[in-house]
Formats: C-alpha cells, structure tokens, sequence
C-alpha cells in the first residue's frame, strides 16, 4: 500500500513516527458514457457558454460564488491562505470509546509505527485499550486541516478524520416532531421482531453486493462471446407476500415470513 502521510503523533512530550494508510477501497463498478451508435467513450470539455467556445487550461482561473457575481482567486492568494503542512497530529484531549456520534465520522486510515518495534507505539495504543479512550488531535493533510480521532483497530491504530459541526445538517429542520401514540401490542410486536433477527455478532461477510455480483458474472460471460451485444441472465422472482393493510399485520406477517425462512443469514455467505 501506498503510505498517504507521515509525520508523527506528540501529545505532551511524547513524539511518536507514524504513517498513514488508506484503510478502505471502493470496489463499486464504474460505468463509461458511450455513443450509442458506435460505442465510443465520450469526452467532455472546457466550455464557456458566453463566449461560445471551449477554454484551455491555462486560461481558466478558480473563483467563489457570491450574490455579487464570483470572486476570483489567485494562485498567489491561494498559496498565503492554504493552512501549513504539519509534521505532527497533536493530540488535544482524549475521551470514551462511543463519546463521538457516528454521523461525524469521514475517512479510515491505518496508523502505522515508522519503527516495526516502536515501544512508545505500543505503550499508547495498549493505555487507550486499557482505559477504553480514544485520543482527538488534529492535523493538516493535502492543504486541509483535520480533527481527527484515534483508536485502537486490531493491534494498531486507527484514525477516522471527523466532519466539523458545520457540516453536519441539523436533522430537526427537515421534520416537525410529532408524538405518536403507540400501542402496547405493537411495540411487543416489534420487540419480538428485533429478538427474532438479533445475533450474537455481526459478521460483515454476510452481505454481498449482488447488483456488482451480477454485473461481474455478465463481464465474464462478454469476454468469452464474439458479440459486442449480450442479454443479461434473468432476476429470480421476488417471494410474493400479501401486501399488509395495518402496522400489526405488517408486524404479524414479517415474524411468520422470518419463522419460514430460518437460514436466510447463511444464504447470504454462498
């Protein structure tokens, strides 16, 4: 893997050398737009609609939107106001384990020791597990200054960048809250339900992608055919359920089709 950063991890008068590593990929398919008629990729271009013709790049500057039309910045402008590059996160306060909300969490990365055999490393990963802690830093990577939280993943560290308050949306402005009565038979219903489809650990390899699966299967049947032109493999039908008519019946329904199909969670490892 490729390291992203490095620089070192310094709270108090400890300075711990470190690199980062990107600790997810996406395996998501990408589609390429094609010319229907001659399946050509497409490509798209520079266009400046006022003077109706397409710009090179040395002729283009960056600008911000405002009510006064844009504001343009130079590349000397940009330089003095890009925040400098830090050779350390610095460690800021620690807190519990589940103190930070999910919804505030960006990107993975594997916090690597630059030492393979680095005690100080190891000494600070080993108090956060003991104390369930997890360290806030911050720091500045590709012209970007961070939060960040540290924590313990597998032996190693883990660092999550964390989005700023700003940029989270307050979830109370896309609703008013209304209090619903509920009935005593249905949140028993409900509870029943979840008890039902609870385990005692969550196992990721459970669930497949199985738009990318099919998508996959139809590359491999294309690269063996002489044709540029294939027909896709029929969907299996949907198990057809008589639609509900109330919560309760939705409810009902939903603990009897999970009654008859015990082994759907090791379905899902073929």
């Amino acid at each position: 893997m490729k390291t992203i950063w490095k620089g070192a991890i310094s709270f108090g008068l400890v300075n711990i050398p470190i690199k980062l590593y990107t600790a997810t990929e996406s395996h998501a398919l990408g589609f390429t737009l094609l010319h229907s008629v001659c399946h050509t990729p497409l490509k798209y271009h520079r266009w400046c609609t006022k003077c109706n013709k397409e710009v090179i790049w040395a002729d283009t500057v960056k600008g911000i939107k405002t009510e006064k039309g844009y504001m343009v910045l130079t590349k000397e402008m940009i330089a003095k106001l890009r925040p400098e590059k830090s050779e350390a996160i610095q460690i800021i306060e620690f807190i519990d384990q589940d103190a930070v909300e999910p919804i505030y969490f960006n990107h993975q990365y594997f916090v690597i020791p630059e030492k393979e055999k680095d005690s100080a490393y190891a000494l600070f990963t080993q108090a956060l597990i003991n104390l369930n802690k997890v360290a806030i830093g911050k720091f500045v990577m590709r012209d970007k200054e961070y939060v960040c939280a540290l924590k313990p993943y597998q032996d190693y560290l883990l660092l999550i960048t964390l989005h700023y308050a700003y940029e989270v949306k307050n979830v109370a402005n896309l609703q008013t809250k209304t209090k619903i009565k509920l009935e005593p038979k249905e949140i028993r219903l409900a509870e029943e339900l979840i008890k039902k489809l609870s385990v005692n650990k969550f196992d990721i390899t459970d669930f497949k992608d199985t738009f990318a699966q099919e998508i996959k299967a139809l590359l491999q049947e294309f690269s063996k055919k002489k044709t540029r032109k294939i027909k896709p493999k029929e969907l299996a039908q949907k198990l057809k359920v008589k639609k509900p008519t109330s919560l309760m019946e939705s409810l009902r329904a939903s603990l009897e089709l999970n009654r008859s199909r015990p082994a759907i969670r090791a379905k899902g490892k073929k």
